[in-house]
């Protein structure tokens, strides 16, 4: 099972000419409310890829209806708190490239106390998977703590902080990064060659599965000396969000089915070019049978 200690949230999406200015009042042609977050949009992309995942969450009580949404794609829900707190919120700028830019506020997403962790990881078993990122509080106690309860721990460094590089990271058993996050972990310059930065990982957490997500110019896995490479689709992006989300879900999705590695990647790409050909975040997450598509009519002959 995959125990996803994540993120609700609820999305604001704009979508602008350009990213606004300081000082500067910007016109939208569009705007869209609904379902969002880290953990949310990768609970959410497992369920449509045919995982079984489960969310530990917690969402103010007058947003219950994401509860809904989430068991109505599949998610086991029965761990999400309602709360009197505001929930999560993300306002969200889409450019006419596709690119996003993202303002977070954490509201109930901070409010986790280490008896709810404790309470959340006594449903465990040793062997199950606890994926993380990093919009919610109390992950320094969550790791080691699943760690002991014999739990294997997936990490999406995102979003990348300084609170990150205090993590217990080594660990983990997976690491996502983008190439931003692991420059800036890594501390190198934004130049570097992808051949330096996976080098760099590789001497960091060589015990340590890590993926490094690249967007258009593909995805590489590194473990144990072995490393593969996906290339990514040629794609029309229309909207980036919730893609590397996706990515992160449908490789544990697979993963979680007993793919290789090379399979999962490949099925995590296909997955997130999907993703960017749609507008929103839940609404673009593709399906299983979608994936699926897709390959069968990339692979023929």
């Amino acid at each position: 099972m995959i125990f996803n200690f994540g993120s609700i949230n609820i999305d604001h999406t704009y979508r602008v000419p350009y990213f606004v200015c300081p000082g500067e009042t910007l016109k939208s042609d569009e705007y869209i409310s609904g379902l969002g977050g880290k953990g949310a949009n990768q609970s959410l992309a497992i369920a449509r890829a045919k995982g079984r995942v489960s969310h530990w969450g917690r969402v103010c009580s007058m947003d219950a209806w994401v509860t809904d949404e989430l068991q109505q794609a599949g998610v086991d829900v029965s761990d999400i708190e309602l709360t009197a707190e505001p929930s999560g919120r993300a306002i969200i700028q889409v450019d006419q490239g596709g690119e996003n830019a993202i303002l977070l506020f954490s509201g109930a997403n901070h409010g986790f106390t280490e008896e709810q962790i404790l309470s959340l990881l006594a449903k465990t078993t040793p062997g199950d998977t606890v994926l993380v990122q990093n919009e919610c509080n109390a992950l320094d106690k969550l790791i080691p703590l699943a760690v002991s309860h014999g739990c294997k721990v997936v990490l999406n460094a995102a979003p990348m902080s300084e609170e990150i590089l205090l993590l217990p990271l080594n660990q983990c058993q997976l690491l996502f990064f983008n190439r931003t996050e692991a420059l800036h972990l890594l501390g190198m310059p934004i130049d570097s060659k992808i051949s330096d930065i996976l080098r760099r990982l590789d001497e960091a957490f060589g015990d340590t599965e890590v993926i490094l997500t690249l967007g258009s110019e593909g995805a590489w896995y590194q473990y144990n000396k072995k490393t593969f490479f996906q290339a990514a689709l040629k794609v029309k992006a229309i909207d980036t969000t919730a893609a590397g989300d996706t990515f992160v879900g449908y490789f544990l999705a697979a993963r979680q089915a007993g793919l290789e590695p090379s399979a999962c990647l490949q099925r995590a790409t296909v997955a997130a070019a999907l993703t960017v050909q749609k507008h929103g975040a839940v609404s673009s997450i593709p399906t299983a049978e979608e994936v699926d598509k897709f390959i069968r009519q990339n692979t023929q002959g």
